[in-house]
């Protein structure tokens, strides 16, 4: 899964994509670099960050995924927990919807049954606003587990087919727990949801000893990438396709071996 953030403040590549003529421009190169679903997202959601409005987020992101949908052979996912937003970019060609929220909105699940699209629940505590102010855990795994479980079975139980479950690298959680959640994936992979995990370019890959800013975290975005697959990831959202996508092709060919 590619990244295109759509927006003048996300944490790695804010405005670089903001047009909307920019942001089909990438969305293109990252299926040509393989990227399989290509990911739009016009809200950041990086601790700290505030919401737009619907009407602000729609025009960011309606355009260019109508655009890529005609223009790619991936399948185009859109990243928001509005439903109106999911419900106009579903008609307009995305395939998948990818809720931060974990469709904290019921209105949600309907968008995409009626839609015919696929869904993203994704472990978050609290709004990105606040996200970091708690990050206590008796068990994150057995926690995020949990959620997970409860939700994937909500959105099946009303009668959408696929169902994708991604613990939130990053979203309430100390960058220990990121590490916890990778190494012990296997948790979340026997719930029988494919999982995503998108640890790309996150503040956890830069809490080591380098201390590496966002623009200098591929290594370690591959390295996560790397284990996440080996554990039984899915899917890997990331924002550097080429790279991951043959970090993946190694992993897939050792465990096939």
């Amino acid at each position: 899964m590619g990244v295109v953030n759509v927006t003048p403040d996300s944490f790695s590549d804010g405005g670089r994509y903001l047009r909307a003529a920019d942001a089909v421009r990438q969305g293109v190169r990252l299926a040509e670099e393989g990227a399989d679903i290509v990911d739009v997202g016009g809200e950041s959601t990086r601790p700290g960050s505030d919401p737009v409005s619907v009407q602000e987020e729609l025009e960011r992101v309606a355009p260019v995924v109508e655009a890529l949908a005609r223009e790619v052979g991936a399948r185009i996912s859109i990243d928001t927990y509005k439903p109106r937003v999911a419900e106009e970019c579903v008609a307009r060609g995305a395939t998948l919807v990818n809720d931060v929220t974990g469709l904290a909105d019921p209105e949600m699940i309907r968008v995409a049954k009626l839609g015919g699209a696929g869904v993203v629940v994704m472990h978050m505590r609290g709004r990105p606003k606040t996200m970091q102010q708690d990050v206590t855990y008796d068990d994150v795994v057995g926690e995020v587990r949990a959620f997970l479980a409860e939700r994937a079975e909500r959105a099946r139980a009303a009668g959408i087919d696929e169902v994708i479950v991604d613990p939130g690298m990053g979203f309430g959680k100390t960058a220990e727990h990121n590490f916890e959640l990778i190494a012990r994936l296997e948790a979340l992979t026997a719930l029988g949801y494919p999982v995503l995990v998108g640890p790309s370019r996150k503040a956890f890959l830069g809490s080591l000893a380098s201390k590496l800013p966002s623009s200098e975290r591929l290594e370690g975005t591959l390295a996560a990438v790397a284990l996440a697959a080996w554990n039984g990831a899915s899917i890997v959202r990331v924002h550097d396709v080429l790279q991951a996508k043959r970090v993946v092709e190694v992993v897939d060919a050792v465990r096939g071996a």
